[in-house]
């Protein structure tokens, strides 16, 4: 689909579920017991996909200028968004090109509320990092509640969610950034037993997002519009492969990450 015709037409989200790794996101997919995100995802199954970025801070600034994560075959890959730049090979036709610094801004240029969700550090305005990427929406919430120790974040996000998007004129499109925490360490919590983290917590977490992606959904298409979607991870994380723990380096199951886009139509969740 090209974007050009989506914005202006379409709500917009972007949907990231930080640290997911594509591993455990396909196993789980194809084991049955992630069935929502199955009936989402085209043709039910994860597309694997490099992040540009190995951590939370570097990924998303990637993603707000437009380099979402590229498919893994080689070639030129188009892009969804792109901000005007002389000699970009990755602009073509389809690609809506933004004439801003980041995609936020561009969407608010194109008369879009922005709203930004947060989940982890990053974007908690805690300090000035935290402030850096709330900052370039014009809505940003953030509570404890949201953040990667609560258990049951991802409902308190939604119902933010709820609020907000309520709150936007019918007539006026919305881009919603949703960053899910409950995936990124720790994530123990999803695993009755578990004394640290590890694959099977991290599978945990994931199945209880996908226990919440109907009501994400209905509410991404509450306000009677069809929503383009991409649903994401940020990156991934080692659990001691190669000796890894954590991300922020230049491993596999860093770098692969679960990608789709879709469009949600309004009654379907």
């Amino acid at each position: 689909m090209g974007m050009a015709s989506v914005v202006g037409a379409y709500d917009i989200a972007l949907v990231t579920v930080d640290t997911l790794r594509y591993d455990v996101a396909a196993e789980e997919a194809a084991a049955g017991r992630t069935p929502n995100v199955v009936r989402a995802l085209p043709g039910g199954r994860w597309e694997a996909r490099h992040t540009p970025a190995s951590f939370t801070y570097a990924a998303h600034h990637a993603f707000f200028a437009g380099f979402l994560p590229t498919p893994v075959t080689p070639g030129r890959h188009e892009r969804l968004f792109a901000a005007r730049f002389p000699g970009s090979e990755t602009t073509a036709d389809g690609t809506w090109v933004f004439d801003a610094p980041d995609l936020v801004t561009g969407l608010g240029q194109a008369g879009y509320h922005t709203l930004c969700l947060g989940g982890v550090g990053f974007f908690n305005r805690r300090s000035p990092l935290g402030s850096v990427l709330p900052e370039l929406f014009a809505e940003d919430h953030w509570r404890p509640e949201f953040g990667v120790t609560e258990p049951d974040s991802l409902r308190h996000q939604l119902d933010q969610l709820a609020a907000s998007a309520a709150a936007v004129p019918a007539d006026r499109p919305l881009f919603t950034f949703l960053n899910v925490s409950a995936l990124h360490q720790p994530n123990r919590h999803y695993l009755p037993g578990a004394a640290e983290d590890g694959r099977d917590s991290h599978a945990a977490a994931l199945r209880y997002v996908d226990t919440a992606l109907p009501r994400l959904f209905a509410l991404l298409t509450s306000r009677r519009r069809p929503c383009f979607v991409v649903l994401c991870a940020d990156h991934g994380t080692a659990y001691g492969e190669d000796g890894h723990q954590g991300h922020r380096v230049g491993h596999d199951v860093v770098w692969t990450v679960p990608y789709a886009e879709f469009t949600l139509t309004p009654g379907e969740w």
